[in-house]
């Protein structure tokens, strides 16, 4: 039997019809740049997640940026972030010309330790930007606790559905983002980004931004970029959108039947807070021989990754902040026992099943 890590086919071919018709709807428009489309999908998310305004945009890095930008941060100044992470998190920050403050993680969770932000901040920090890791919030009560007036950019690339305590991702913080990319749990047919927001004044600069910075064509009062949500993604997007719900349904469905068929094997899996619904971007397992465990399950066909596997603080585009090895011990530990299995919404029993005899073959 073959399991892929994901399998793209199976979400679109449902879909087929409804996608190729939205999608010649907008050929004949030939309208391809922002325009109806993505102002009805920014009106759909934005009520979706319960935020006042979304603002759609090229990617979900350009997400981060944007949001960062908007706060007007910049050289000097100080993000508080998670290093277990996807590049683009820091990578944001870095852009800005502003320097990113990693601290360490929760162990069960993956999401950043709000200990550790409390630790962190100092008079030079101007934003904090927790993870959304995997599909499962962080605890943004405590994190508020501790941030104070320091604004919080939502990092929900992977999370779009996931809640915290009733309310959605991205409406929590003074800021949410967002990816399309397409193997996130709503993925368009190439990249795309969302930022939401309850702020008017974030909502009007983060519009201009996006657009070099103009409020009207050709006049510009700040430096911005192009950074434009393409028609062709909002059309696809939003005849998935409807489907999103009952997709992340379907993946903590799963989650519950890998956690019962690997009761008592030798891995730790995934943890779900009582305060989140976790909707599983990522399966993600902790297992000792992780090398071992991915090259025996990929000889049985079966798709796996890891994510990530060296931390933010460790990189070498980062070394001029001087992060070495143990200085983020839970950070480090995690990022040589991660891996992450199959887990999307068209998984049948039997693959289910073959993917955890699998496990359990190699772990005992």
């Amino acid at each position: 039997m073959k399991v892929p890590l994901l399998d793209l086919k199976a979400q679109y071919g449902p879909l087929r019809e409804e996608v190729r018709q939205a999608v010649d709807a907008v050929m004949d428009a030939q309208y391809f740049i922002l325009g109806p489309e993505v102002a009805a999908l920014e009106k759909e998310v934005a009520e979706y997640v319960g935020a006042r305004h979304a603002i759609g945009c090229a990617s979900g890095t350009d997400a981060l940026l944007l949001a960062l930008m908007a706060l007007g941060i910049g050289p000097g100044d100080e993000v508080i972030t998670t290093p277990f992470t996807f590049f683009a998190t820091a990578g944001s920050i870095s852009r800005c010309g502003a320097i990113p403050v990693f601290v360490d993680i929760e162990e069960d969770t993956f999401n950043i330790s709000p200990e550790a932000i409390a630790a962190a901040i100092t008079d030079k920090t101007k934003a904090i930007m927790p993870v959304q890791l995997f599909g499962q919030s962080a605890d943004m009560d405590a994190i508020a606790d501790v941030a104070g007036d320091i604004p919080i950019i939502e990092d929900a690339a992977q999370a779009l559905s996931s809640e915290y305590k009733g309310k959605r991702v991205g409406s929590i913080g003074t800021l949410g983002c967002f990816s399309f990319f397409p193997s996130k749990n709503l993925g368009g047919f190439g990249d795309g980004g969302m930022i939401t927001t309850h702020c008017d004044g974030l909502d009007a600069s983060l519009r201009s931004l996006r657009v070099h910075g103009a409020e009207e064509r050709y006049f510009h009062r700040t430096v911005g970029f192009n950074s434009r949500l393409d028609a062709l993604q909002a059309t696809v997007l939003r005849v998935k959108l409807p489907h999103l719900d009952a997709w992340s349904d379907g993946r903590a469905a799963n989650a519950a039947k890998y956690n019962e068929l690997l009761a008592g094997a030798n891995v730790v899996t995934p943890v779900a807070k009582d305060y989140a619904r976790h909707v599983y971007n990522q399966y993600t397992l902790r297992v000792q021989d992780r090398d071992g465990l991915m090259a025996h399950l990929k000889s049985k066909d079966i798709g796996c990754a890891v994510y990530y596997p060296l931390c933010l603080h460790m990189q070498e585009c980062f070394a001029y902040l001087g992060g070495k090895e143990g200085d983020l011990p839970v950070s480090e530990k995690a990022a040589k026992e991660v891996l992450s299995i199959p887990v999307y919404p068209e998984l049948t029993d039997e693959m289910i099943e073959y993917v955890a005899a699998s496990i359990r073959e190699f772990v005992g």
